[in-house]
């Protein structure tokens, strides 16, 4: 991800505005900021201060604290953006169940299921089932199931799917979409590749939407900032999140690029 170094990695961050020289934004203003290539190519999150584009920067909504944004983090952000979308292109609970791909975040679930939806999540580690039950999953799928080539059309299982892992979980999860269904892709986790064919588009009606967390406009921003406040549980943000300081923050990348780290990783860049 990184474009040229030296780089402060960090591609989100939470804090106060100590000065500003951008029309909406003053002293003491409360803000959080996505993607934007920061931590690319741009100075990012993982400091104590960060001189920004005021474009790229939106309110903090009141219900949450720094640290309980970060908790959410980009991935809930961009979860907020897939449930938004699966809603603005007409899925609703009573079509059936929908399907959440590499889903130990939790952020899609629990947006969904305060939403109505049935929710199954998909994940590798099957020690995570309860804690994704307790976040409102009803089913728990061994991610397995998902990751190697399939037909081209399988069975009819889902009204919606949200999928970060792409290549061939985003195949099949696509083959197994209902009639008239929506697919929101988000994320490449397995690959980049998509190894599909046109069947499930052209004889089913499914749809399928790209996600894009990186340049999306203030106003799509602010309304998944709203949803969140809006929808999901603070207090499920405890089961989501773990913190470290900023000194363990290499260690804590170890863990997570292992796959070892269920949820948010909160760097407080004060120790």
């Amino acid at each position: 991800m990184v474009r040229s170094f030296p780089m402060v990695p960090g591609i989100d961050l939470a804090g106060v505005v100590t000065d500003s020289a951008h029309a909406d934004w003053h002293k003491g203003d409360r803000v959080v900021l996505n993607g934007w290539g920061v931590g690319e190519n741009h100075w990012g999150g993982l400091a104590q201060r960060a001189r920004l584009d005021g474009d790229w920067l939106v309110p903090l909504p009141p219900a949450f604290t720094a640290r309980q944004a970060m908790a959410i983090g980009t991935a809930g952000y961009t979860a907020s953006l897939c449930v938004g979308a699966l809603l603005e292109h007409g899925i609703r609970p009573e079509q059936g169940e929908i399907l959440v791909t590499g889903a130990t975040g939790g952020v899609a679930i629990a947006l969904l299921t305060k939403a109505g939806f049935t929710v199954a999540a998909a994940t590798g580690n099957a020690s995570q089932a309860e804690y994704l039950q307790q976040l409102g999953a009803v089913t728990v799928l061994d991610r397995a199931e998902f990751s190697e080539a399939g037909r081209p059309l399988q069975k009819e299982r889902w009204a919606g799917v949200i999928d970060s892992v792409g290549s061939h979980t985003l195949a099949n999860a696509c083959a197994q979409t209902r009639y008239g269904g929506t697919v929101a892709a988000c994320g490449l986790a397995q690959g980049m590749d998509f190894p599909a064919s046109v069947a499930p588009f052209i004889l089913r009606g499914v749809s399928l939407l790209g996600i894009d967390s990186v340049r999306a406009p203030r106003t799509v921003r602010t309304t998944a900032w709203d949803r969140l406040a809006r929808d999901l549980d603070v207090d499920a943000l405890e089961a989501i999140a773990q913190e470290v300081g900023l000194s363990e923050a290499i260690a804590a990348a170890g863990r997570l690029m292992k796959g070892e780290v269920r949820g948010r990783v909160v760097v407080d860049v004060n120790r």
